[in-house]
């Protein structure tokens, strides 16, 4: 004969109301909402399979919930730490990231005082784009992709791309 699984009885009436709260609230996680509901139904006597129907999910996370429920109590409603992929690249790396694009790219043409252009490295990029920044990043140590530094500068909100003038080509005849 299977067991039924059953929300254990609510140490006081302060957790009760919490947990009838928090189930009722508007703005606080789905994910809390959800489970709190899915204790809130089991201590009104419904098993689990009708629980499920009712919570929009499946029997078998409903187990799971009223499990941690029933050993954490409230706190165990929520998620653990350290869900989720950790982070490859760290804050320093990824700030050393985002100043690069401040930097000068290095074969950027500079006037010089004798009208004449000069570059620091004339095989270098003339401005930075997704792939200079992430070959620039990997010659400083910082192991990432072209998607990464992406990611990484529209987080930050950070442009890398340059205005377009319409008085620099490309053109190597281009003479203005």
């Amino acid at each position: 004969m299977p067991k039924y699984l059953m929300t254990r009885q609510p140490v006081d009436g302060d957790e009760e109301k919490k947990i009838r709260r928090l189930a009722a609230a508007l703005y606080v996680p789905g994910d809390w909402i959800q489970r709190a509901r899915i204790v809130t139904l089991s201590g009104a006597g419904l098993h689990v399979p009708r629980v499920a129907a009712r919570a929009g999910c499946d029997a078998k996370t409903v187990r799971r919930w009223l499990h941690r429920f029933n050993e954490e109590g409230l706190d165990g409603l929520g998620d653990r730490p350290g869900c989720g992929r950790k982070r490859r690249i760290t804050e320093a790396e990824r700030s050393r990231i985002v100043a690069l694009v401040k930097l000068t790219p290095p074969g950027w043409l500079e006037t010089q005082p004798s009208i004449e252009m000069w570059a620091a490295d004339e095989a270098g990029p003339p401005e930075w784009t997704l792939d200079s920044l992430a070959a620039e990043a990997g010659r400083m140590g910082i192991a990432v992709g072209r998607s990464q530094v992406r990611r990484i500068l529209l987080a930050e909100g950070v442009r890398w791309r340059r205005p377009q003038s319409w008085v620099r080509s490309r053109d190597p005849d281009f003479v203005v």
